[in-house]
């Protein structure tokens, strides 16, 4: 499978409560079963008006789906080339 970031715009989504965030998270979890195994939610973060969320997914157009099903946009998709982090510099 790949990894994906998912920009999502979703308005005031920084300011749901957790019940509202606790939904969307059932809703999303509802329609990854209908999907799976050609995808899985790893985590999303919340930034003002947008979630951006990591993805292992079989292809893009299974991301589209998950996101025609569940009503959540998915703004921009990005496949995940590479990760770096403070341990990149570390010779092998």
């Amino acid at each position: 499978m790949r990894r994906y970031v998912i920009e999502r715009e979703i308005p005031d989504v920084g300011t749901f409560e957790r019940e509202q965030l606790r939904a969307a998270a059932a809703k999303s979890n509802e329609v990854l079963a209908e999907l799976a195994p050609d995808i899985q939610w790893q985590h999303s973060y919340v930034a003002g008006d947008r979630t951006f969320c990591i993805y292992l997914a079989k292809d893009e157009e299974v991301i589209r789906r998950h996101a025609e099903i569940s009503g959540f946009p998915a703004t921009r998709i990005h496949e995940i080339g590479k990760m770096i982090d403070p341990t990149t510099e570390r010779p092998d």
